[in-house]
């Protein structure tokens, strides 16, 4: 058994006690709104929110940050024509935050926003390094297995650290490709979409109107895996406070030192 296998059954033999003790005293009323309570305080930001921003006291001070203005933005996604947008405050690149200072921020939300980005563990690197000391990093991403990806391939920790270390370019039409073939077109077995000529056709389309599909696909395992890697291939130095599934949706707190 690997070590990271072993590390998730563990979690889930022992998740109650475990979340219990990090979360006490609300052990009682686990769930994304506790955490929020309990790990999000001061100012900070929340990348890629849309229309579906995580829910925070009115104590925070929240500034939503996306790559496109608000009336662009309804113009990129018109499928969310009847939802209303959060007004973005800072127009900047999620992956990048290049109009973040380092170390400003108590906290970074990345709500259902990591498996949009072509470089997951650059993101990630760069959301940790705007944060202040202590400062918190809340990401939640989908399981694959709970929603429309479900029949895509999981994404291998060798592939992220491609990514990473060479740039997403390589990988990108894959994506795409596999997004077209499992998510728009609906096929469960990528050998019955041989042949179809929508998959080239809405491939190329979607990227070149630089589309924001999800890129990666994991279940709690990878991430898991991922968060591992990041400590001991790459000596990354953060904590993880809490790892914890509601939902369909993998919660994870990261605390920068």
């Amino acid at each position: 058994m690997s070590s990271v296998t072993a590390i998730y059954k563990n979690l889930q033999r022992k998740s109650k006690r475990v979340v219990k003790r990090l979360l006490s005293p609300f052990e009682l009323d686990l769930s994304q709104q506790s955490i929020v309570e309990k790990y999000l305080k001061g100012c900070g930001i929340e990348i890629g929110a849309l229309h579906n921003p995580l829910k925070v006291p009115p104590s925070l001070n929240v500034r939503y940050v996306d790559r496109m203005a608000k009336a662009d933005l309804q113009k990129h996604y018109p499928e969310l024509e009847s939802h209303n947008l959060v007004e973005v405050d800072i127009i900047d690149d999620g992956e990048r935050l290049e109009q973040i200072k380092d170390g400003s921020q108590d906290f970074v939300i990345a709500h259902q926003f990591l498996e949009h980005c072509q470089d997951p563990i650059g993101a990630i690197q760069n959301m940790l390094r705007v944060l202040k000391p202590k400062g918190i990093l809340y990401l939640s991403v989908p399981d694959k297995r709970y929603c429309f990806d479900q029949h895509r391939p999981i994404t291998p920790i060798e592939h992220l650290l491609r990514d990473y270390r060479e740039g997403p370019a390589w990988s990108r039409e894959q994506h795409f490709h596999e997004w077209v073939v499992f998510v728009n077109l609906g096929y469960t077995n990528e050998k019955d979409s041989y042949g179809d000529s929508r998959v080239e056709k809405q491939r190329d389309r979607l990227m070149a109107m630089d589309y924001s599909i999800h890129y990666h696909v994991w279940t709690p395992l990878e991430i898991l895996e991922l968060m591992v890697t990041l400590k001991k291939t790459l000596n990354w130095n953060f904590e993880v406070e809490l790892f914890y599934l509601e939902d369909g949706n993998i919660i994870l707190i990261l605390r920068k030192p």
